[in-house]
């Protein structure tokens, strides 16, 4: 029987689950009430709201004054909804053609609602893959989870070349610019000039050089 079998949660309240997750993992410790609040758009009343509704179902440990964190319970819901969202997206643009600006709105919608089956049907048909198409960890079926790999690249020094490993999903208006930059998954990039005052990076791509705007450049992580 599976955590979410267990526990019949609402979509909402499995969304609070994974955003603390991933807010955690950045943050390496619990999550102020504000910070959740900002991230899925609800006041932070509503939030603590729920983190109390959480926490009576042994799903989060919340202190008012030092934050929220997940208990080993709601880490494996949790990672179970990560597991989803990043398979989904694999299946969108390996099966169904999306583009990977197009898939993380998707996989927000149906990651609540495919079976377990359908989640294993989909992980052998992929080939059991490991990454999802923007490069992040897929947890395996017993929950565990791979460390995201590499560095962010505005932080890579002039003369650097180095190699796209991972990009963040969160912005479709990101990935299509990296898209129209040729900076995708595998991609070798060389760092020709480094920001400065807030200002782009100039790099070089297959032999063009390029000017990537500093916010973009925080999404692309490299090794």
């Amino acid at each position: 029987m599976t955590v979410r079998q267990r526990n019949v949660l609402s979509q909402s309240q499995e969304d609070y689950l994974k955003a603390l997750y991933e807010l955690g993992a950045r943050a390496h410790g619990p999550v102020g009430t504000n910070q959740l609040s900002e991230r899925l758009g609800v006041s932070a009343p509503s939030a603590a709201q729920m983190l109390n509704r959480l926490a009576e179902l042994g799903l989060v440990r919340h202190d008012r004054y030092r934050g929220a964190a997940l208990t080993p319970t709601g880490e494996a819901v949790a990672l179970e909804m990560v597991r989803h969202h990043r398979l989904l997206e694999m299946y969108l643009t390996k099966a169904l053609g999306y583009r990977w600006d197009e898939v993380h709105e998707e996989a927000e919608r149906l990651e609540h609602v495919i079976s377990e089956q359908m989640e294993q049907r989909i992980y052998d048909a992929l080939g059991r893959p490991g990454l999802d198409p923007h490069g992040d960890p897929i947890p395996t079926p017993a929950g565990e989870l791979s460390p995201a790999a590499g560095r962010p690249l505005h932080e890579c020094k002039a003369g650097e070349s180095v190699r796209v490993v991972r990009v963040s999903d969160r912005d479709p208006g990101k990935l299509r610019e990296l898209s129209r930059l040729g900076l995708t998954l595998g991609t070798t990039v060389e760092l020709v000039s480094e920001s400065r005052y807030e200002g782009p990076l100039a790099v070089r791509v297959g032999g063009r050089r390029r000017q990537v705007a500093l916010g973009v450049a925080r999404a692309v992580y490299v090794s």
